[in-house]
């Protein structure tokens, strides 16, 4: 009986590993980290674009010769799809967020496929790239939504940090976290859209983007894209 009872609690714990962190290998390979090699580390922005911040932060990087991964919203890219062209034309990797941002890991597999495939239409629609990689809203998945991403031939990502700017908790600590979670082969994620609001506020993390990247270059830092990884 203890042994049964015992057994049971692994086996949960291991799916609700494999179904809330990021990172977990348990329901498939996940990319958590670019190579560390010549102190390179990645920037990956979610839930957009968004009209007002995704231009100002595309504005940033593109001053400082600085290229970014943007895991896009496919209902977002249909709103906006000249920002998406923007990314791609500018040199930054377009990824799949998914359409709905909906969280996946209680979703069926037909749900799940139907979400990413419109996510990737509108990427196409868009900038006529094919996205070679996926993140799932807030990192929750299911057994099959890795599975699923691989045979639309793209590559599942995690992250190494969060930095919780989508709670708008100020410019100064938005840079102040990001800057002490950079380390060779980090993957950051910030956030240049939201995924509830097409509108919503990010100007904290837009006006903190241009700060951030000065610091972590001044620390000897460079920005690679997952393309790296």
């Amino acid at each position: 009986m203890m042994l049964g009872t015992a057994l049971g609690a692994s086996i949960a714990g291991a799916v609700l590993h494999g179904a809330l962190y990021p990172n977990s290998p348990i329901f498939g390979r996940v990319i958590s980290a670019v190579p560390s090699r010549d102190g390179q580390l990645a920037l990956t922005f979610d839930d957009g674009p968004n009209p007002v911040a995704t231009p100002a932060i595309l504005d940033a990087l593109g001053e400082r010769g600085v290229k970014a991964s943007f895991f896009v919203l496919g209902r977002h890219t249909e709103r906006w799809p000249q920002l998406v062209r923007r990314m791609a034309d500018e040199g930054h990797v377009v990824c799949n967020h998914g359409y709905y941002h909906r969280k996946l890991h209680l979703r069926s597999p037909s749900y799940v496929r139907r979400d990413l495939e419109l996510g990737t239409r509108a990427i196409i629609d868009a900038c006529g790239a094919e996205p070679r990689f996926f993140r799932a809203p807030h990192g929750f998945r299911s057994p099959w939504v890795t599975s699923i991403a691989r045979s639309l031939g793209q590559r599942t990502v995690g992250w190494t940090r969060g930095v919780w700017d989508s709670a708008r908790p100020g410019v100064d600590a938005i840079v102040s976290r990001t800057v002490r979670a950079a380390r060779r082969g980090a993957i950051l994620l910030l956030h240049d859209g939201d995924g509830y609001d097409p509108l919503g506020d990010r100007s904290q993390t837009a006006q903190a983007v241009p700060i951030v990247v000065d610091r972590i270059h001044g620390a000897g830092l460079r920005f690679v894209t997952l393309l790296d990884a």
